[in-house]
């Protein structure tokens, strides 16, 4: 089936996940490989939320411990696909050049300054985010956890396709010229889906909705940044949406944590 051989292309191209095939790469295949980015993200936040669940009741680690784990799982599953395009994305926006000049720093393979400090941040922000949010985490939370990469690869999937590319060259280019608007057509019946079996699962309505609240704003945010600093996408401003909207998801639910779920 051609959306099995898109999600294994996913799974090839966006984590060390060892599939050992070859496999085709056609327009049709690749334009599958775009349809399944949701559920490629759906399957990192099982993982995610099941290895939280794991560590945290079924093995005597601290809390502190658990939290290291995950965070550092959420590194090492992709192989830092997306942190490569966080920084170079970094390092090109904080030049203040204009949209050209940025396009060829992000070419460059050297990483500059600002590269490391955005790094630092990004991460530091995210395992405090995991931390504070793992504490006393109910079903909700471990719901919430698996959302986090399912929108970030939602978001990933439309910002490539309704944002023009900004050169004729990249990863990002080879997806986008296999795959038109119309493709995104599932995305809503992934989430709306998505949405229902949360809820009922045990996640609430207010949770749910402003998380799904949340990506959107992150889609629009993406989509306005893209065209402003970077005359469109590249793949390392793809990766970089994916990083940013999943560090607000996760803001977002250390928000909920204290003040909805709580």
């Amino acid at each position: 089936m051609k959306w099995m051989t898109g999600l294994l292309i996913n799974l090839q191209f966006f984590t060390i996940v060892p599939i050992r095939l070859e496999l085709p790469m056609g327009q049709d295949h690749l334009r599958s490989a775009v349809r399944t980015f949701p559920l490629l993200g759906l399957l990192q936040g099982v993982f995610y939320s099941f290895l939280l669940y794991a560590v945290t009741n079924w093995m005597p680690f601290s809390h502190l411990a658990a939290a290291f784990l995950l965070w550092l799982a959420t590194i090492v599953l992709t192989g830092g696909i997306h942190l490569d395009g966080w920084m170079d994305a970094s390092d090109a926006y904080f030049s203040y050049q204009d949209c050209e000049k940025r396009l060829e720093i992000m070419k460059d393979p050297r990483t500059g300054a600002f590269g490391v400090i955005s790094i630092i941040v990004l991460l530091s922000s995210r395992f405090f985010f995991i931390y504070e949010a793992g504490i006393n985490i109910h079903l909700e939370g471990y719901i919430l956890i698996a959302a986090l990469p399912f929108f970030g690869k939602s978001i990933m999937g439309t910002v490539l396709l309704t944002v023009q590319s900004a050169k004729n060259e990249g990863l990002g280019q080879l997806f986008q010229a296999a795959a038109t608007v119309k493709t995104l057509w599932v995305y809503p019946l992934y989430i709306m889906t998505f949405l229902l079996f949360a809820v009922c699962l045990g996640g609430s309505f207010i949770s749910m909705g402003i998380f799904a609240l949340a990506a959107m704003i992150c889609y629009l945010l993406c989509r306005r940044n893209a065209l402003k600093w970077f005359g469109g996408i590249t793949g390392d401003v793809l990766g970089a949406a994916v990083e940013g909207t999943e560090c607000i998801l996760w803001m977002t639910m250390w928000l909920l944590h204290y003040f909805v779920m709580g």
